[in-house]
């Protein structure tokens, strides 16, 4: 008859059966038994069963079954939570054990802004992708902080230190803003020469209390001590968005300096007026401190910074030798 001591193990091998945890995790990703089925490659019937089964040997109900799909109730939430945990850091250990120096494999999952991600990253993927085939990239694009530290991402390109004592972090390189408009808009508003020429012109502000980085509403601020009226014809919380409410016309934005190179459509204008350097950091757990994964994207992402910074000084000069004549 076994122990008390042996309880723990009993329940994983009966309560907490594997395959029934990895079904129950695939359904809470997906919110319900069709979508799982497909990333399962099992009939609908059998994760309904293998969730009935769990369900049933724990005592708990783990979802609210409603017209729209599932929803986890709090028991099943805090299993979702724990399974998910485990699963992510079994998934380290395999890339971890099966990746060499010479021939780094596995997942990599990344993370960073809607903006930087859509606009600056994922153009310069191709180089990485084709030079390690054996590693395989996702992207998970939010203006949100994805917290490393449950696992919900590997990696992340931050504008704002971090703060996790947890976290290893490495400045790849700085950003700074700048303002641009649309040709459209120009030619129909004008295009402003000095900070007081902004005086009636129309605005796209940031508007959001969850910040990029610290001094994203930096261009309002220099309008208000400088006292010039001007209308802002759009608030908005993302900077992908005021990029495409600047590209539209609506008005003059703030937007980061790589913008002017890696999409069409914007113009920089009052080039003296500079925003806020911002630093970029790549963001890690410490557990993967060793991961040549890790390293090879990190140092993929110092080259790519230092060349785009390097092809961003000559554009500026172009831009500057065109204003000046010379």
């Amino acid at each position: 008859m076994p122990g008390k001591g042996s309880a723990p193990v009993g329940r994983m091998g009966g309560r907490l059966d594997w395959d029934k945890l990895r079904v129950f995790h695939a359904v809470a990703e997906a919110g319900s038994f069709t979508h799982a089925s497909e990333t399962l490659n099992l009939s609908q019937s059998a994760v309904s069963r293998q969730i009935s089964a769990l369900e049933e040997s724990l005592a708990v109900s783990l979802f609210h079954r409603h017209a729209r799909g599932l929803i986890l109730t709090e028991q099943g939430d805090l299993l979702y939570k724990t399974v998910h945990d485990v699963f992510a850091k079994l998934n380290t250990v395999e890339n971890q054990l099966t990746e060499t120096k010479d021939n780094p494999e596995g997942s990599l999952r990344v993370t960073t802004t809607v903006a930087f991600g859509s606009v600056w990253l994922t153009s310069r993927l191709k180089e990485f992708i084709r030079a390690y085939p054996g590693i395989a990239l996702s992207l998970h694009l939010d203006d949100r902080e994805i917290d490393l530290a449950m696992r919900e991402a590997d990696v992340a390109i931050r504008f704002l230190e971090p703060t996790q004592s947890d976290l290893v972090q490495r400045q790849i390189g700085t950003l700074r803003s700048n303002l641009y408009a649309s040709p459209e808009y120009l030619k129909e508003r004008g295009v402003p020469q000095t900070l007081d020429d902004l005086k009636g012109h129309d605005t796209i502000q940031f508007g959001a209390r969850v910040l990029p980085f610290n001094e994203a509403n930096w261009f309002a601020d220099v309008i208000a001590r400088a006292g010039v009226e001007v209308r802002t014809a759009l608030s908005v919380n993302s900077i992908y968005s005021i990029y495409r409410a600047v590209r539209a016309g609506i008005g003059i934005g703030s937007l980061p300096e790589y913008f002017v190179r890696e999409v069409p459509g914007i113009v920089q204008v009052l080039p003296e007026i500079e925003g806020p350097k911002v630093d970029a950091y790549f963001v890690y757990a410490a557990e993967l401190r060793n991961s040549t994964r890790v390293a090879v994207f990190r140092d993929f992402l110092i080259r790519e910074m230092a060349r785009a910074k390097s092809q961003l000084s000559v554009v500026a000069q172009k831009t500057d030798a065109l204003r000046t004549g010379s």
